[in-house]
């Protein structure tokens, strides 16, 4: 398989974590490069359902190595309470099967604070985030005041940089009418989780380049999708991280030459949780999906917006990323529907777009130009090969894989490891 990186297409939810899972067969290490504990994957195997929110879910497969790269921010509470939950239910999380980058920054409840109390002050204007500081957290690395991983475990740094960060935020809270944090709990709390954790935690870059120099296969992980991007998603209504291709690399140390394919994972529909334009949805669509238990979040449970596939988005995702191959997911989601419509462009007044206009104001008033497919009318779920397929669903799959870009390389039939067709 050699060195993959594995991005989302779409606005995120494409599914990544099951395929991801279904990837790490034939992996030896897979590495999360981005993000933070406001992303999901969920993964079936066997009929057990396990949720993901830090720890790549390579986890679940015995003789992986999983690393958390130093481009994602990290709840360390969180963390430890994944790890204790992998526990619990038969998974061992061990020094030889998962390692902390030192670098990563770390999430801290001054971060969650201002993350809700500015989504307040925006009111009707708000992103629709998580509300888990990742933004917050990003933004201190940024500005150069974050603590990072190498701070935590280490108690006494973790006290003096900590007392330090919680006096300045507690006067911004108190400006925003939000109860001041206690250092005394905050410490406590952070420094139990940093000794949890100190053994886990390594220089990752020199670890990757070590494993890469012994021929070892590696799958990187992003979270999120290719529309919530900082600088290629539909700013503002995106993430605070780099979750395309390039970010890959930034947040793991692996320089791009190292790189050999990219695998961009999108669903036979759309979908997007949180604000911002969404320009192909449907609320015919979105009422079928749900009515059948579906697209609802993991990491929130709340319900997503959806659409019709949109081809204008994932062949844009395509050239942002140089996505080579594609998984396409929740076939299945479409066995019942009639005439499905794909957006093959964009129209804004009298302009016509074959590409994501950047301007989110502009994108929300565009309106999609439809193509129909016949639909298949019949279950998919139990299909094993891409000849047991109905037709007319080859028939969509190829057409969105021509407009997209991309080669097809998977059809997802559901959720179990069981339900993926290798094309």
């Amino acid at each position: 398989m050699a060195n993959t990186i594995l991005v989302g297409a779409q606005w995120g939810d494409e599914g990544k974590g099951k395929i991801i899972d279904v990837l790490t067969e034939q992996a030896d290490v897979v590495v999360r490069y981005a993000g933070g504990n406001n992303a999901g994957h969920t993964v079936i195997v066997n009929g057990k359902k396990s949720v993901l929110h830090l720890i790549p879910s390579g986890i679940l497969r015995k003789n992986k190595l999983c690393v958390i790269g130093n481009g994602v921010v990290c709840d360390p509470l969180g963390l430890v309470q994944e790890m204790e939950g992998l526990a619990k239910s038969g998974i061992k999380v061990t020094p030889k099967n998962f390692v902390l980058s030192e670098t990563a920054h770390v999430v801290l409840p001054y971060h969650r604070e201002l993350d809700a109390q500015r989504e307040v002050i925006k009111g009707k204007n708000k992103i629709g985030t998580t509300k888990r500081g990742i933004g917050p957290a990003y933004g201190d690395k940024a500005a150069r005041v974050g603590l990072r991983i190498a701070d935590l475990v280490d108690s006494d740094r973790l006290k003096e940089k900590l007392a330090a960060r919680i006096k300045e935020n507690n006067a911004v809270l108190k400006s925003l009418g939000a109860k001041p944090l206690s250092f005394a709990k905050v410490f406590a709390d952070y420094d139990k989780a940093g000794k949890f954790l100190k053994p886990f935690v390594a220089n990752t870059v020199v670890l990757l380049h070590d494993a890469m120099n012994r021929g070892v296969e590696m799958l990187f992980e992003g979270a999120q999708g290719t529309f919530l991007d900082i600088d290629h998603g539909t700013y503002p209504f995106v993430t605070s991280s780099n979750t395309t291709a390039g970010g890959a690399c930034t947040g793991s140390g692996v320089p791009p030459h190292r790189m050999d394919r990219v695998v961009g994972v999108m669903k036979a529909y759309t979908t997007r949780v949180g604000e911002g334009p969404l320009p192909t949805e449907n609320q015919v669509i979105s009422d079928l999906l749900h009515g059948m238990g579906r697209e609802f979040g993991a990491t929130t449970g709340r319900a997503r917006r959806c659409g019709w596939f949109d081809s204008v988005a994932t062949r844009h995702a395509t050239m942002v990323n140089g996505i080579d191959d594609l998984a396409v997911t929740n076939l299945d989601g479409l066995d019942t529907v009639e005439s499905i419509k794909v957006c093959i462009a964009y129209r804004h007044g009298k302009k016509r777009y074959d590409y994501v206009p950047n301007d989110a104001q502009v994108l929300a008033e565009c309106e999609p130009v439809y193509a129909e497919f016949e639909g298949w009318c019949t279950p998919t779920d139990k299909c094993k090969t891409w000849k047991q397929l109905p037709a007319k669903a080859r028939a969509y799959l190829k057409a969105i894989a021509e407009l997209t870009g991309a080669k097809l390389f998977i059809a997802s039939v559901g959720p179990g490891r069981e339900q993926t067709i290798f094309v």
